[in-house]
């Protein structure tokens, strides 16, 4: 195996040029450059990525952990964010912690033992103590877990509102909720909060119902949405906290006897592609999932390079209406 000392050789250089080469530090002429890459590639070498992040102080690594990859509305932000990682030289190491302590904790000590440079945490079943400790630059996206802790977010509260006003004003007189886990402490409660505050102003009749702590599986939603309308035939407007849930009341219409709009209008959360490919396609409020995702790595690069960040990064939603309402 070739050593830093072989392409120095082979290109007429010093092992400092190679080095500085590799870490493009200092003046390097190109015609320089040219030749330690050339050498390199000849001998088919491979820098050492550990001895490289020593040096530079920096792993260009960045933690990521999520719920589950599966979920769609987090399979796209993940996309997003290593896109925007990669722009910036970054790698991103995925940890799914399905809601589980024990993993998540594991996941955790994982990457500080692999000395990444930050940690994006979409996930959230830990003391907040226990984030605090990990003495890394943190950045919560959809979580709120302290003063010290940023988090980025899209206006739930205010989509809320909308998604809730449209079913009035479609005519809606007994609306559901169907809401993720509100014993977390999450921004994305301040739906649920916006969803009350409408109906009570509007006299609307309601039911709320939640989401099971630690499932993203449709068919637990589709029995959720069963015993709801069993218990409520009539309901006539359900604003669903995120896609995935909204598309499986589509599917389910037609079991509880419900043809969408006619009977029953819909308003979803998040705008994931399948929002427009569903039948009927799906009107919803949009969260801003990919400027949420560079808005977070913009975070993450700063607090790593000592830099000041706002701990409260509210990102503007969009009403989209379609076909459900």
């Amino acid at each position: 195996m070739a050593t830093i000392r072989d392409v120095a050789e082979k290109a007429g250089v010093t092992v400092t040029t190679v080095s500085r080469v590799l870490n493009n530090r200092g003046y390097i002429s190109e015609k320089t450059r040219r030749k330690v890459y050339e050498a390199m590639k000849e001998l088919n070498y491979q820098p050492n990525e550990l001895a490289r992040s020593l040096y530079r102080r920096k792993s260009y690594l960045i933690g990521l952990l999520i719920p589950s990859v599966s979920h769609p509305f987090f399979a796209e932000l993940t996309s997003y964010i290593e896109y925007y990682a990669y722009q910036n030289d970054y790698k991103i190491l995925l940890c799914n912690s399905l809601q589980d302590v024990e993993k998540e904790k594991g996941y955790i000590n994982m990457l500080k033992r692999h000395q990444v440079d930050g940690i994006i945490i979409g996930s959230h079943t830990l003391k907040t103590e226990q984030y605090l400790n990990v003495n890394l630059p943190i950045v919560a996206i959809d979580r709120y877990f302290s003063e010290k802790i940023p988090y980025v977010a899209s206006d739930n509260y205010n989509g809320g509102v909308l998604a809730t006003k449209l079913l009035i004003q479609k005519g809606c007189r007994k609306i559901a909720h169907i809401s993720g886990p509100l014993i977390l402490n999450t921004p994305a409660n301040n739906r649920y909060k916006a969803f009350m505050d409408v109906v009570k102003e509007h006299n609307i009749e309601n039911v709320v119902v939640e989401t099971k702590l630690n499932v993203f599986d449709t068919d637990e939603y589709k029995k959720l949405i069963i015993k709801l309308f069993t218990d409520h035939p009539d309901i006539d407007g359900v604003f669903a906290s995120s896609d995935l849930i909204a598309a499986t009341i589509i599917n389910a219409a037609r079991e509880i006897g419900k043809e969408v709009p006619k009977d029953l209008k819909i308003v979803g959360y998040d705008d994931i592609s399948i929002a427009k490919t569903i039948v009927p396609p799906l009107t919803t409020i949009r969260q801003p999932i990919e400027e949420m995702a560079k808005k977070t790595i913009e975070i993450i690069l700063d607090q790593i390079d000592g830099v000041e960040v706002s701990i409260e990064n509210v990102l503007p939603i969009t009403l989209v209406e379609r076909e459900s309402v």
